[in-house]
């Protein structure tokens, strides 16, 4: 069963088509990114028609990749929500007149319940039950992923995503963007332990706060400059990379401890951070349990995230007609309960 995938939620114009949920046959991105770091961010207008620029181009590559037409499909799958409004409707937009024109099923997908379905692609043997720390630009949340369509949110974060959080910061240090990255990269060869950061403290005792974390380096870099000190950048870039990840793998670990869960994971684009990774794989040991990760090129958004959660959706008979919308925020278990 060949599914075709479409993201476009934030500066990714995505495509790619998987076979049974599980066999990447392509896999296009056309990103915007390199024009968005001259403004220090994602501008949603510049997204939005970058979009429509690339988003043709993206699904026949797609196909052409996959040696495929859009007869051969059993179903378009898209990013509905949660995303920059603009930048869905593009994606939301096209899929729909693909579908309709192939007469094929028009599969909605939740965007992070994409970012979990990447694991499919790099681990063909994993299963639900899981628990998952999805982690990126504008979500940090830890879910129990009860099966492949039913998910359990039981901490997340109550003001900044990490990803915002590694963005805000890398603007404060003069890093660029994207923030993560750029905030790894300057940390190389830092000392974690030069600067003193807080742990935030939140209600619940696997959500999490990183509003007072960034205002911390803000204000450690004010002080610096009104007293004509330097600031160690690299240092600073370190601790900041160090406390954020601890607080994340912290938290994942606890949440494992209490709930008996045999299998972790980690997703979205903060996945994609080394320290990350090492300080969850220590703890997982230390656990006893598994702990799969993503490859690297899974982590950011992608098409064929959206084709692998699309599979499943249109197993449970999750599809759309025409009057599907985009949707700026939805929670990931919004029809779950």
């Amino acid at each position: 069963m060949y599914i075709l995938g479409i993201e476009s939620s934030c500066d990714e114009t995505a495509a790619a088509v998987v076979k049974n949920g599980r066999e990447l046959l392509s896999n296009v991105v056309a990103t915007s990114v390199a024009e968005q770091a001259l403004y220090g961010g994602v501008v949603p207008e510049i997204a939005s028609r970058r979009h429509v620029e690339f988003i043709s181009g993206a699904v026949q590559q797609a196909l052409a990749d996959a040696r495929l037409t859009p007869a051969d499909l059993a179903g378009v799958a898209v990013t509905f929500a949660p995303g920059l409004i603009g930048a869905v409707l593009v994606g939301v937009n096209f899929a729909k007149g693909l579908a309709y024109a192939a007469q094929k099923p028009l599969i909605p997908v939740h965007h992070l319940r994409g970012h979990i379905a990447a694991l499919y692609l790099t681990h063909p043997d994993l299963e639900p039950p899981f628990l998952c720390l999805v982690a990126s630009g504008g979500h940090s949340h830890i879910v129990q992923v009860q099966s492949y369509t039913r998910y359990k949110v039981l901490g997340r974060t109550v003001d900044d995503a990490a990803g915002e959080a590694f963005d805000k910061v890398a603007r404060t240090l003069g890093l660029g963007y994207p923030g993560g990255p750029a905030v790894s990269k300057a940390a190389r060869g830092g000392d974690p332990k030069k600067y003193r950061l807080p742990v935030p403290k939140v209600e619940g005792p696997y959500n999490v706060s990183f509003s007072g974390l960034k205002t911390a380096v803000l204000n450690a870099v004010n002080q610096a400059a009104m007293k004509g000190e330097p600031l160690d950048i690299s240092s600073m870039a370190a601790s900041f990379e160090r406390r954020i990840d601890e607080i994340l793998a912290e938290k994942l670990l606890t949440a494992a401890r209490d709930t008996g869960a045999s299998t972790l994971c980690l997703a979205g684009g903060v996945a994609a951070n080394g320290l990350l990774r090492s300080l969850l794989n220590e703890g997982a040991q230390k656990l006893g349990v598994r702990l799969c990760l993503p490859e690297q090129h899974f982590c950011g958004d992608n098409g064929a995230m959206i084709a692998a959660q699309g599979y499943y959706e249109l197993q449970a008979g999750r599809t759309a007609d025409l009057s599907l919308n985009g949707l700026a925020t939805l929670p990931i278990d919004y029809d779950c309960e």
